[in-house]
């Protein structure tokens, strides 16, 4: 989902990628966020840290989200394509969806602040286990291990059976 016009590619800026997630343990409870920032040249930087409070899994989502746009912009980007596996978090920052909740509406316009100061801001959903760099940041971040997210189309492993 594209939040605003492309500008020329003759006087585009060079395009950075972000990818987001947040994590609460447990749902509702202590907030996770990790996030991966990769530069034109392909250089990555992660990010695992605590997020401010407590709160359910969609205001951890928010606020990696907004982890993502800070940090981003702080490192000279200005055209982003930004990349989390929340539903919620991509259909409400990116202004296609909306909700009620005070909580959840205070991260939603703190998001759209940051995604003023892009020139293109692109946002794009992706299955967890095409997010998994970010999902074991925001976990690490709450001292978690790594939860593996199952794979489309692959089989579970059967389970033995005790005799």
């Amino acid at each position: 989902m594209t939040t605003t016009s492309p500008p020329a590619m003759t006087d585009a800026a060079p395009l950075w990628y972000a990818w987001f997630d947040g994590a609460a343990a447990p749902n509702p409870g202590r907030l996770g966020l990790g996030v991966v920032l990769q530069s034109p040249d392909g250089a990555q930087t992660v990010f695992s840290t605590r997020g401010e409070g407590a709160g359910c899994s969609n205001e951890a989502e928010l606020q990696a989200a907004c982890l993502a746009l800070a940090q981003a912009h702080a490192a000279g980007a200005r055209r982003l394509i930004l990349t989390g596996d929340s539903d919620f978090a991509v259909r409400h920052g990116a202004g296609t969806d909306h909700t009620a909740v005070p909580r959840l509406v205070a991260l939603i316009e703190q998001v759209q602040r940051w995604m003023t100061r892009f020139e293109h801001l692109e946002w794009r959903w992706v299955p967890r286990h095409r997010n998994q760099c970010a999902d074991r940041l925001s976990r690490a971040a709450l001292g978690l291990a790594h939860k593996p997210a199952p794979h489309p189309g692959k089989p579970k492993a059967a389970r033995r059976r005790r005799a």
